[in-house]
């Protein structure tokens, strides 16, 4: 895997995890708070999924040539 996209999925999921512990431990004083939280790891989800498939995709190109 690219360097660089690896990098990119550790980031991502090292915030998320901090993220989701933070909610675990009350982090969120309003429901607002709660909302961007989860906004933010959602978000965060959605980036790793994008890198994933960007992963899958290089590899099978790679796999063609």
């Amino acid at each position: 895997m690219d360097k660089y996209l690896e990098y990119l999925r550790k980031q991502f999921s090292e915030r998320q995890d901090s993220l989701a512990l933070a909610l675990a431990e009350g982090a969120a004083k309003s429901f607002e708070e709660y909302r961007q939280l989860v906004g933010e790891i959602r978000g965060l989800s959605f980036a790793q999924l994008c890198v994933s498939d960007l992963v899958r995709k290089l590899e099978n190109d790679d796999d063609e040539t």
